[in-house]
């Protein structure tokens, strides 16, 4: 190697160090993540909005995008933050880790402030070491328990995990209900898995031990097998751990075999693509555990549902309800910080207690911010609340 290796080297850091200042465009010059000063604080404020607008998951996505698009027009007609407009960008992680991992790394480098999304945990688990190394917030719709497991100081869930889903379903099923004939099919997706984890150790603490356990895959279509061996075992309730078409393709199979048993889980069988896929008849009395559970709960959520309907000519739901809520914690958490990202953003966002459609949020140090479900009924095609008394 060349003596003069090293100080041609250090001459071209200095000389590019030399022309960022020379320009006054430090921040441009920065970490990903940074909040440097200059021409950049005067300009539109870069969000990204990550989800899936195709494939599968895309009504999820669609949903999630059209919660977040309303909060920010509504700040934006308002007149920004300190002035500057939110610039929106929505981007499709087509539901595929890869994808967003490819998409984490352009956020990353084209000065994005935060990201709101993903709705797919698998997605956001892999984006998420790379935002956190570039010190970009994250407020994500997932609600796997390795999320809040990773304990990123950049990740933040708008939702509660599965485990605190699935120990109100289980609470509501066994020590509600009295059922102890329990049966369970998930897939073996993250999403899934963490229903199927989570829903496993709450009947565990109650001696419950499931009939039934079938595991299958996300892209599965045909579950007459699993359902057979179900249905053998003739239990009260079958719970289902899988996204919504999953779910509804189940349910709508199983009533085909002639299982009898009381449908459960958690938010998926509360949407309309569910009640859809598995016919209004057949989802008809499906237990779901949500923290959202319509539109007419108070004024809040009558508010809300009034402008999503007025904007998007349809009935918001949970998901477009908790994307909304986040959209929200972070516009917020930026008044704080004047537009400014990196970690004084997270620590804003940390310290947000809004009062929000899902509930009371309140960020622990996993970056959970809700803690409490509630129990509904599919109900005539809709999702009604289950009476406390």
């Amino acid at each position: 190697m060349s003596p003069h290796k090293p100080h041609r080297r250090s001459h071209r850091v200095w000389a590019a160090t030399a022309a960022c200042l020379a320009l006054g465009v430090l921040a441009a010059c920065s970490a990903p993540g940074d909040t440097g000063g200059g021409a950049s604080d005067t300009g539109p404020i870069k969000i990204a909005n990550v989800n899936a607008q195709s494939g599968q998951l895309s009504s999820l996505g669609q949903w999630e995008t059209k919660g977040v698009k309303l909060a920010i027009e509504e700040v934006n007609k308002a007149g920004g933050i300190n002035g500057r407009t939110i610039q929106l960008d929505v981007l499709d992680d087509q539901g595929d880790p890869t994808v967003g991992t490819n998409l984490a790394r352009k956020i990353a480098s084209e000065g994005y402030v935060a990201m709101l999304g993903t709705a797919e945990s698998a997605v956001t688990l892999a984006m998420a070491p790379i935002l956190k190394d570039a010190k970009i917030p994250n407020i994500t719709s997932g609600q796997s328990p390795k999320l809040a497991a990773l304990k990123s100081p950049f990740l933040f869930l708008n939702a509660p995990t599965s485990v605190t889903y699935d120990e109100t379903l289980a609470k509501y099923l066994v020590d509600t209900k009295g059922y102890k004939k329990i049966a369970m099919i998930s897939n073996n997706g993250t999403y899934g898995t963490g229903e199927h984890d989570a829903f496993k150790a709450s009947l565990q603490t109650r001696n419950v031990t499931p009939l039934a356990d079938e595991v299958v895959t996300p892209d599965q279509k045909d579950f007459s097998a699993n359902l057979t061996a179900i249905r053998q075992q003739d239990p009260e309730v079958l719970f289902i751990g899988a996204e919504e078409v999953e779910s509804g393709l189940i349910v709508k199979q199983a009533r085909e075999l002639g299982v009898k048993a009381v449908i459960a889980g958690g938010a998926p069988l509360g949407t309309p693509v569910y009640v859809t896929t598995a016919g209004a008849d057949n989802a008809e009395g499906s237990v779901v555990s949500s923290p959202y559970l319509g539109n007419d709960v108070n004024d809040a959520t009558k508010a809300f549902a009034a402008a999503y309907k007025a904007a998007y000519n349809e009935e918001a739901e949970l998901h477009g309800a908790k994307a909304y809520d986040g959209a929200k914690i972070l516009l917020e958490a930026l008044k704080k910080t004047g537009g400014a990202g990196g970690q004084a953003l997270a620590d804003a966002i940390r310290g947000v207690g809004r009062n929000g459609l899902l509930g009371q949020f309140a960020y622990d140090d996993s970056g959970v911010g809700v803690h409490a479900t509630q129990i509904g009924l599919i109900k005539a095609g809709g999702l009604v609340a289950e009476p406390t008394s």
